[in-house]
């Protein structure tokens, strides 16, 4: 499965505007389009992003997402502030902020659904919920900590699409 950059950055943008113009925290950003592709893969046999995920001890965190974000900083389509949300000892939060709209004529019908359905079913949970959720299905679980999650065990979860 190869990467689709145009629909990745897109997803970003999408994600970020129908979030009220950010997504805080690199976390509920990798959790995001975990559930994105998982569940567009579990209703339609394909990803949307085309990233690979690995499961690690925060949850399900995808490839190639610092490399489009970074790229996307790079051509001023986002920005990204860091603040000292929760005092020290804590990581410092990443908030994603959209410059510029999405292009969303690269997302076929099915693709904006799922989208939309992301942003309506996790968009108010925050990066530590969107993670313990993630914690409790079958493509983590089945998966060793720092290996790539199969797609597959997506069909395990039993996600009820009647919202699509």
């Amino acid at each position: 499965m190869a990467t689709n950059i145009k629909k990745y950055e897109n997803t970003i943008l999408y994600l970020c505007q129908r979030l009220g113009g950010e997504i805080r925290g690199k976390k509920k950003l990798a959790k995001l389009l975990y559930y994105l592709d998982f569940d567009f893969f579990e209703k339609f046999q394909k990803s949307i992003t085309g990233d690979i995920y690995k499961a690690y001890p925060k949850g399900p965190l995808p490839s190639e997402m610092v490399k489009i974000t970074e790229e996307l900083v790079k051509n001023r389509k986002i920005e990204i502030k860091t603040i000292q949300e929760w005092g020290e000892g804590y990581a410092p939060t990443e908030i994603y902020k959209c410059l510029v709209e999405p292009d969303l004529s690269v997302f076929d019908d099915d693709e904006i659904k799922m989208l939309n359905r992301i942003v309506k079913k996790y968009g108010a949970l925050n990066g530590e919920q969107l993670a313990e959720l993630s914690h409790s299905e079958a493509p983590y679980v089945g998966t060793e900590l720092r290996k790539n999650i199969p797609y597959e065990l997506s069909f395990y979860r039993g996600t009820d699409f009647s919202d699509l």
